[in-house]
């Protein structure tokens, strides 16, 4: 175990394997691909030449390092080919049965002080040990898709892994130019873990016809800056493998938000198995293919509702951060926009600092001072609700908070000409609930944008029970004007992003709560393996703890899963007025400004 692996046999031949051979034979070791189907391994050495070709196009190798790196793979007639081998790294698929063969014959072929290393990524790496003849040298070696380009690799010990061989694979992954992270053993470690509830709940979410498959990924993509969506990127990993990864996890935590949704196992049973099947939630080019392709499920033009209002003028009311950025929008877009705060002074607060974003944008070249000039002459501060009376859409973006909400929807409905929209930005409470508030709930619906409102393209459109089709089609057509992509939902707690994201963020605090990884751990798992802009930690520190609590008990309240139950140290932290970097600590500390 003390060797430096310096000989590596790779069994299975599939994507991920064939992906990490290539990594391994371009950091020096040689490498024996092995793989019961004949084909595969003709798969693979013709994997390997193309990558080798693009990286050299691309500068990142020469031509003799190309070649040099080729010659370190062979492929293998069977396991026998693997005798050798200072470690074996097993990706075949995640079954106990197929696993479990793979390494009784190992032991009977490989050197005793050859480590053996499982890549499952939900399987326990303890009952597979067990099973061995040689416990302590089996551990859990678990690469991310794509291997070239994905940093993380999670090193999984069992209690039986002998601390050597932890060493060693680890030594070998930073010689890879990879990020090893120490997990304990435990279904879907720490990125899986926290990634496959979130793609189980988006799963759920369009099964339920709560919004389309293309309005959800639009929506994590946009809203969180993801670089997939949740369903793209189930059939990307594979919808069986996804199906088997939560099987997995719910037998080990009992935690409903790990039961597989009902159309896992409804696609997986057809042979839907995602992008190597050439259709799973999205339809294909050719299995194997990224490219989607129409089928009858795509959605046609967005014309069902008809004609909307026209929309002249804009009214939004508040002085926030928020509410500045919309008026800002509003009125980039060519839109004349009123904004009324409490006062006149807020009010002209509020403008004055949408003057300042703007100049930064033209001392960033994105604006021309003309255009500023023109932008700002277009809003029209104001220190009552009065001036709201001519506005065709008002938008209101004040206190989350219920009856500050429901009091200021039941001034506007007296202010308000007849046929003017009026919007909400909620982000989690009921729609339905403003719309009540006033004698007009056909002409209520949600607009929630996202902060900052000038930057985020994201705007979830959130239609009640009451809400009127030509007041959707307003919306719809307003939201293209601003230059926004709106995305449709029901009216439920969270919406699409928020009903998604903070449950993901609550695990995360679980997973630190039970000591099964540190902060930095989690996130640097998150960003280097899931591809995350942040990990969930710095999110929650930036979003608040107060305002993510707020979220997790409105979830919860809504589905009344044990699930969504807020994480006693997420209330443990608020309640000690530790609310992120707004008070200088949260699940970290920061310098005060």
């Amino acid at each position: 175990m003390d060797t430096p692996l310096s000989t590596i046999a790779v069994v299975g031949l599939g994507t991920m394997g064939t992906g990490i051979a290539d990594v391994l034979v371009r950091a020096g070791r040689e490498v024996v691909g092995i793989d019961s189907d004949e084909a595969a391994g003709a798969r693979a050495v013709a994997a390997l030449e193309a990558s080798t070709a693009r990286a050299v196009a691309r500068g990142r190798l020469t031509e003799d390092e190309r070649r040099e790196a080729l010659a370190r793979f062979r492929v293998g007639s069977g396991l026998a080919d693997a005798a050798p081998a200072d470690l074996v790294v097993e990706v075949v698929p995640e079954s106990y049965e197929t696993k479990q063969e793979v390494f009784r014959a190992l032991d009977g072929i490989v050197r005793p002080d050859a480590i053996l290393a499982t890549g499952t990524n939900a399987l326990s790496v303890t009952r597979l040990a067990a099973d061995s003849a040689h416990p302590e040298r089996v551990l859990g070696l678990h690469f991310f898709a794509p291997v070239q380009a994905m940093k993380l690799v999670e090193v999984v010990s069992s209690v039986l892994t002998d601390p050597r061989a932890v060493d060693a694979v680890t030594r070998l992954a930073q010689d890879l130019g990879k990020e090893p992270v120490a997990v304990g053993d435990r279904a879907g470690f720490i990125a899986d873990g926290l990634l496959f509830g979130y793609l189980n709940q988006a799963a759920a979410m369009y099964e339920a016809r709560y919004a389309s498959r293309e309005d959800i990924d639009a929506a994590m993509k946009l809203g969180c800056g993801l670089p997939m969506g949740p369903l793209e990127l189930l059939d990307l990993v594979g919808i069986d493998t996804a199906r088997t990864v939560l099987d997995a996890m719910y037998q080990a935590s009992h935690d409903r938000l790990h039961a597989p949704a009902p159309i896992l196992k409804q696609l997986s049973e057809a042979g839907l198995t995602g992008r190597k099947a050439g259709r799973g939630f999205y339809t294909y080019a050719a299995p194997g293919a990224a490219e989607k392709v129409a089928d009858a499920r795509t959605p046609a033009a967005r014309d069902a509702d008809g004609a909307g209002r026209e929309v002249r003028s804009v009214g939004v009311a508040g002085s926030g951060t928020m509410a500045s950025g919309i008026a800002e929008v509003f009125a980039k877009a060519g839109y004349e926009v009123v904004l009324a705060a409490r006062s006149q002074e807020k009010a002209d607060a509020a403008k004055a600092y949408i003057g300042s974003s703007l100049a930064r944008s033209v001392a960033k070249g994105r604006l021309t001072e003309e255009a500023r000039e023109e932008t700002l002459a277009r809003i029209s501060p104001a220190g009552s609700l009065d001036a709201f009376a001519g506005v065709d859409l008002a938008v209101e973006a004040v206190a989350e908070d219920l009856a500050v909400k429901q009091e200021l929807f039941g001034r506007l409905d007296k202010v308000c000409k007849p046929g003017a929209v009026l919007a909400t930005t909620t982000s989690s409470l009921p729609v339905v609930a403003c719309a009540r508030a006033t004698s007009r709930p056909q002409d209520v619906i949600g607009m929630h944008f996202f902060n900052p409102a000038p930057a985020m393209k994201l705007v979830e459109i959130v239609r009640t029970v009451l809400t009127a089709d030509d007041t959707h089609a307003t919306v719809r057509e307003v939201t293209a004007k601003i230059r926004k992509h709106g995305v449709d939902c029901g009216d439920r707690a969270g919406f699409i992003v928020n009903a998604l994201l903070f449950p993901y963020l609550n695990n995360a605090v679980k997973m630190v709560q039970e000591h099964y990884a540190t902060l930095d751990d989690i996130d640097a798992a998150m960003k280097l393996g899931g591809g995350y802009p942040m990990g969930p930690f710095e999110l929650l520190d930036v979003v608040g703890l107060d305002v993510s609590l707020a979220i997790e008990k409105v979830l919860h309240r809504e589905f009344r899963d044990p699930g969504l139950a807020p994480a006693p140290l997420l209330e443990h932290l608020v309640a000690a007025g530790c609310l992120g970097r707004k008070t200088g600590r949260g699940f970290r500390e920061y310098a005060r400004r």
